[in-house]
């Protein structure tokens, strides 16, 4: 049966099925059950039933909306509070409608994250608030807005234990989208949306994650890890990814951190153990984790060795930039990817510059009558405190959450990098290395079946080194995909800051 057939057979099904939830009201799925739960298990066949309608204003506009959520994506789900969908369908797709010059069966499926700190993360729900975001504009809410339909997708993380057992390590996260994704692709025929135009949206951690999904989408890596989560027998590829500052490419993210910020030695950095699942995402909580101080004799020392170590990595992935120069560094750590990277920043700053911002008192900007010329890389870099102690991922004493994310079921921290095993003040052990494979996109961009990325990292992020993102946006394009990757000058580490741009790169992709 044709696409267009199935939905209107679901439109007529749907119409009977309504209940009305109004903002500002308590949340009415508190006590309801899963929406595809049965007596034998959870069925990953999509059905019209259990929805709400719902409205909310956007600008001057109301946009309504039918919401069907609590839907777990997998047959076998271990938490299912995480491994859930809440789909969002703009209510003019069930009248035949377009919003946007979309219809029902042409409109992008949105798949954001709200993963951060590889933290557990359920599926962002509509409730008493919204969408949870208060004054700041909400990619949800947008979405919708402009004619697309949402997949919020929750999925497990690294602090989740159950029956004695940690249940969300590493690859649990990227599983669990993988898993939505196909579920998404199962149910294509019968769901509005163009399951063939998935665009997947994350920021820090999620960022990471939206980019593994669009680098590993097929990869016969995870196959086992589907199966036995009762995944969907359906493709887990997507169509785009949006990735605000990936925390990504972990077992090299130390010395690619040294390599940019060494002899920045003041720090101004989070205590994690302060941050829990719900607090991650909380910038007031964020705020009162920080610990402000001066790096120590000792860890100067692992800043020197990790910055030595980078140009070994980053010359061995053999970059070159568009018009086919390579990029390399020396043994010093200077070369053409250091003048790459000056001269993105220098291009984010010459585009603030044009857009009014003011340069007075920053002598490390170089700027003309034509606007910024250049800058000066280590009056840049030493512009703002380093956020982490080296090193900033693997540390030594297996306290950081990336150690917490390569733990097991039954252990709970673990180094991912031969450098910090070496010199591990905690008897630590080793990660799995195809577990620490299956986390990181680099290794999966030349198979990569997604063509369109979206890569954000601000010009005062200090979460991870520029590099990082850097080389990512560099490798795609030299395996021929369309890259739009940017450094906003002036942003900290944070995400969905621009939702008009991106869902106008969304609509020039997509349409």
């Amino acid at each position: 049966m044709k696409k267009a057939t199935v939905l209107a057979t679901f439109i007529a099904l749907t119409l009977s099925t309504s209940t009305l939830a109004m903002p500002n009201k308590p949340d009415p799925l508190a006590n309801t059950p899963y929406f595809n739960q049965t007596d034998k298990g959870f069925d990953l066949k999509f059905t019209p039933k259990n929805y709400r309608t719902l409205e909310v204003k956007v600008g001057d506009s109301l946009v309504k909306f039918r919401a069907f959520e609590k839907i777990v994506y997998v047959a076998n789900p271990i938490e299912p509070d995480y491994q859930t969908l809440n789909i969002y369908v703009p209510e003019a797709y069930f009248k035949g409608e377009k919003i946007n010059g979309y219809s029902a069966e042409t409109a992008p499926i949105f798949l954001p994250n709200a993963v951060g700190g590889y933290m557990p993360a359920k599926a962002v729900t509509y409730d008493a608030k919204g969408f949870g975001s208060g004054d700041k504009p909400n990619a949800i809410v947008t979405a919708l807005s402009k004619g697309y339909v949402v997949a919020s997708v929750g999925a497990r993380g690294r602090t989740l234990e159950k029956d004695g057992k940690y249940t969300g390590k590493a690859p649990a996260a990227i599983i669990d989208l993988k898993a939505a994704v196909r579920y998404l692709h199962a149910n294509d025929n019968v769901m509005p949306g163009d399951a063939k135009k998935i665009i997947s949206n994350g920021t820090s951690a999620g960022g990471a994650l939206s980019a593994l999904l669009g680098a590993s989408g097929d990869s016969n890596d995870y196959t086992d890890y589907l199966k036995q989560a009762g995944a969907a027998e359906a493709s887990d590829a997507i169509f785009a990814v949006s990735a605000y500052c990936p925390i990504t490419n972990l077992e090299n993210a130390d010395s690619a951190y040294e390599w940019e910020f060494n002899g920045v030695n003041e720090y101004s950095r989070m205590d994690m153990s302060r941050l829990d699942a719900n607090s991650y995402n909380d910038r007031s909580q964020v705020e009162k984790a920080k610990i402000e101080g001066t790096l120590s004799a000792d860890e100067i020392k692992v800043s020197d060795q990790l910055k030595a170590a980078f140009p070994a990595y980053l010359n061995s992935l053999n970059l070159k930039d568009e018009k086919g120069n390579a990029l390399t560094l020396d043994a010093q750590g200077n070369g053409s990817f250091k003048d790459y990277m000056r001269s993105v920043i220098a291009s984010a700053v010459d585009k603030a510059h044009k857009n009014g911002a003011s340069f007075d008192g920053k002598p490390w900007v170089k700027v003309n009558k034509d606007g910024v010329s250049d800058i000066d890389w280590d009056g840049y870099v030493h512009s703002e405190k380093r956020m982490k102690s080296p090193p900033a991922f693997d540390a030594l004493n297996l306290s950081s959450g990336e150690n917490n994310l390569f733990g097991t079921e039954t252990v709970n921290n673990k180094h991912f990098t031969a450098y910090s095993l070496q010199h591990s003040t905690e008897k630590g052990e080793m990660a799995d290395k195809q577990i620490v494979k299956l986390m990181n996109a680099m290794n999966y961009l030349d198979q990569s079946k997604t063509q369109h990325w979206r890569i954000r990292a601000g010009t005062s992020d200090r979460d991870t080194s520029h590099a990082i993102s850097a080389i990512l946006a560099v490798k795609l394009r030299m395996n021929g995909k369309q890259v739009d990757y940017q450094t906003p000058w002036g942003v900290p580490h944070s995400g969905d800051y621009d939702l008009d741009e991106l869902f106008q790169w969304i609509d020039s992709i997509s349409k």
